[in-house]
């Protein structure tokens, strides 16, 4: 198009100079009509350039971030809670966002997983979870077990357990498997001892040797830890004594890592039966027993939570 203007005017040009010999003023006009032409093709050439420039410029449309699936997941304050929203961060980088809600008491975590408004929960042991669908019909499972929080025995007026006077009283739990856990450990330092084949189900009606006559006094386990000065030890479970803010190595005693106890009573992560194999529950498994999770563990509950991965 620009070349035929060109052409056109050239022609136009060299037309009016041969006809009209010379004259000036058909010359004249002559050199604005190509004059015109060139400041036209020159306005057309910027055009195309400026469509053909905006075209290689523009730049390529932002994609949107991949929207990340939720997973809620029920759990009390500590250290179930503190422990999934540190590995909150690993689980995003598997696609999937963590909802934590948070429970005071160990009824309503698993009634809300039942009618599915938890995906999964986080605060109880293996025996418990058992026990709940016995009582209330439900059929909850464990997906895996993540840590365990060992008893320990603490001193309250007596510092050492060799210092143990004759008679002295000693707090423990007054369910039956949290106190089945307080005497195994009392056994276990050799303050009394069980009858034979003794498990997780004895009372202090088993204890077969007392040499030292201790007093067994039975409370509820959340409320042992206010007993503490009262008695000269206390046998605590280990989220109450975190609650508490006793520190495990402080402790007297505390269970082995492999002690029936430890190994019965790991906390798990229950979901409804069936779907301990969705890849949501696997993800967040994973990311509870990451590297990052169990260092955060190890870091901040100082032996009172053990992870058990």
């Amino acid at each position: 198009m620009k070349k035929s203007i060109y052409v056109l005017a050239a022609a136009f040009t060299a037309l009016s100079l041969s006809a009209c010999g010379g004259g000036s003023a058909e010359t004249t006009a002559a050199a604005e009509t190509t004059a015109a032409a060139g400041q036209e093709a020159q306005a057309e050439d910027k055009a195309d350039a400026s469509e053909e420039g905006g075209k290689e410029e523009s730049a390529p449309e932002a994609k949107a971030p991949k929207e990340l699936t939720k997973i809620v997941v029920g759990a009390s304050p500590s250290p179930h809670a503190e422990i999934l929203k540190a590995a909150a961060d690993v689980l995003a980088q598997k696609g999937y966002e963590l909802d934590v809600k948070e429970y005071v008491d160990y009824i309503q975590p698993n009634l809300a997983l039942e009618s599915g408004d938890l995906d999964a929960n986080y605060f109880q042991h293996l025996p418990y979870l058992e026990s709940f669908n016995v009582e209330n019909n439900t059929k909850l499972v464990s997906a895996a077990a993540i840590h365990y929080e060992p008893f320990g025995i603490y001193a309250g007026k007596t510092t050492s357990l060799d210092d143990l006077a004759d008679g002295a009283r000693v707090a423990v739990p007054n369910d039956t498997s949290n106190e089945a856990r307080a005497l195994l450990l009392l056994e276990a330092q050799g303050l009394i001892k069980l009858k034979e084949g003794a498990d997780l189900t004895v009372t202090k009606n088993d204890i077969v040797e007392n040499p030292k006559n201790l007093d067994l006094y039975e409370v509820e386990a959340a409320q042992i830890p206010r007993v503490v000065e009262d008695v000269d030890i206390a046998v605590i479970n280990g989220n109450y004594a975190i609650e508490a803010g006793f520190k495990v190595s402080e402790a007297l005693a505390v269970e082995d890592s492999e002690s029936i106890a430890a190994t019965t009573y790991g906390n798990v992560i229950a979901v409804q039966e069936g779907h301990e194999k969705d890849e949501a529950i696997l993800a967040l498994i994973e990311a509870l027993t990451s590297d990052e999770v169990k260092s955060y563990i190890e870091s901040t509950y100082d032996g009172a939570v053990v992870p058990l991965f």
